[in-house]
């Protein structure tokens, strides 16, 4: 139940506002809406395609204690009239709506750049013009490469913190060439940053700005074939998920020397919910939000999993865990990588007073524990699935091929006729199954599923219209 007498930092009521959540229905919008839901009186307009994971707040209808108090809008920012007057309804607009997925930036380019700034646009426009006040989810990635990393390798600066550390207020943004499209994502959140900064200092804005440092937890993302498409490459913790569910070895890209940091996502959320209630700390400040106790390499990261996982799911351990694959064969041409992403906390702890608290172990625990009930199962029952269509289907296609042969037997000794009547039931039974394989060849998936895909993997000709009006 939420408590009636909340009070912020500096000792002031918190009274009830409206949250007009852009992306409520993903990772970071599901978690947050749980926690708004539970410990909060404020009301929240949930905006997005689906709603597979905020499904527990809004089923059964009125069902909830907070069911007065969040309603869900299925919309697209990119075409939807009804977003301008979402947000003036609310109070705040917390926009999380993105493409952010390594394996798109530099596949789809195009519409990693119109999602992470041109669908943002009428957001800011919006805001600033009806006065109401933003918050804005980034990305730790609008640093780019650090300074350290263009220093000769055996330079002992590159173990000076001074030339890795990442400060919102001092360090640059340093990016890969041109034809390294991965950064398309990056400049894209840097320049709708630039934006957002600028409104507020020529237009009054109110603004926040959130840099996430890979958030993990339940829920991210899907697995492939699970709950999301089956070609899909998820970000790392969900492709590591993934390797081990099926007894797969862990690939790591470029042998896994990326360096990063992971914080817990009911970590993170604590930090979003005092920029939510602390507006006068918050306005104005852009906030890194991440773990620096838990930097690891992607490699120590794939091998802690895999320990996690053993025990979590009493599966032994493969006898080849890990394998190593090149980034260009992973994610295809044009890919480039930071070396490090290690958070500075001095700003969100002086403002705010936020600091993580839990370990890498903790998170993977609790997070794989979550990822082995939820589709440790669901794999089995696909699997088996599987095999019984294939029983039927080869079983089905004796029984056709039988009955076709002895047709045309049949049709021999009675005649022309008869033979020519074998043949079309031939010709027919080969129809049929050839629209057999044609439905088992469809992707599996609930509509929700299914809108996530269209939404994710939208086609070309989707951006083309866009960009045509």
């Amino acid at each position: 139940m939420a408590s009636s007498a909340r009070v912020d930092l500096d000792g002031n009521p918190i009274k009830p506002i409206t949250i007009c959540m852009i992306g409520a229905g993903g990772f970071i919008g599901s978690h947050l809406c749980e926690k708004l839901m539970s410990e909060t009186p404020h009301k929240v307009l949930a905006l997005d395609v689906y709603n597979d994971k905020i499904k527990h707040l809004l089923e059964p209808e009125n069902a909830h204690p907070w069911s007065d108090r969040i309603q869900f809008h299925r919309l697209n920012i990119k075409q939807d009239s009804r977003l301008e007057g979402l947000i003036k309804m609310a109070d705040l607009t917390i926009n999380l709506a993105a493409i952010c997925t390594p394996a798109d930036y530099n596949t789809r380019p195009l519409d990693t750049i119109y999602s992470n700034f041109i669908d943002a646009l009428p957001v800011v426009k919006y805001c600033s013009e009806n006065n109401k006040r933003l918050i804005h989810f980034s990305t730790c990635e609008v640093y780019g490469k650090t300074i350290g990393s263009y220093l000769p390798k055996d330079s002992p600066l590159r173990q000076d913190p001074a030339y890795y550390v990442l400060k919102e207020d001092e360090s640059p943004c340093i990016f890969g060439s041109i034809e390294k499209q991965r950064w398309s994502y990056a400049c894209a959140k840097q320049l709708i940053e630039r934006l957002i900064y600028a409104e507020g200092a020529e237009n009054g804005l109110e603004f926040t700005i959130v840099r996430p440092f890979n958030w993990i937890g339940p829920r991210m993302d899907f697995i492939p074939g699970i709950d999301g498409p089956s070609e899909g490459v998820p970000r790392v913790l969900a492709c590591f998920s993934n390797n081990l569910l099926r007894r797969e070895p862990l690939k790591l890209v470029d042998g896994g020397q990326s360096q990063r940091t992971f914080v817990y996502i009911k970590d993170a959320i604590e930090a979003v919910m005092l920029m939510i209630e602390n507006p006068a700390r918050a306005n104005g400040h852009i906030f890194n939000v991440g773990n620096p106790n838990n930097e690891v390499t992607v490699r120590q990261l794939g091998e802690m999993m895999t320990e996690v996982y053993v025990k979590v799911s009493g599966e032994p351990k493969l006898e080849t865990p890990t394998i190593d694959v090149s980034s260009q064969e992973f994610y295809g041409v044009g890919y480039d990588d930071s070396d490090k992403r290690i958070p500075d906390m001095t700003i969100i702890n002086k403002q705010l007073g936020w600091n993580p608290k839990t370990s890498l172990w903790d998170l993977l625990e609790s997070t794989l524990t979550y990822q082995h009930r939820t589709y440790a199962e669901a794999d089995c029952n696909m699997e088996s699935k599987q095999s019984s269509e294939s029983s039927k289907k080869k079983e089905g296609s004796e029984n056709e091929s039988s009955y076709s042969v002895g047709a045309i037997a049949a049709g021999a000794a009675a005649g022309i006729g008869l033979l020519a009547w074998g043949l079309s039931a031939l010709v027919s039974s080969a129809g049929s199954e050839s629209e057999r394989k044609k439905k088992t060849m469809k992707a599996p998936g609930k509509d929700d599923i299914i809108q996530r895909e269209e939404f994710e993997r939208d086609p070309k000709g989707y951006f083309r219209d866009l960009r045509k009006n």
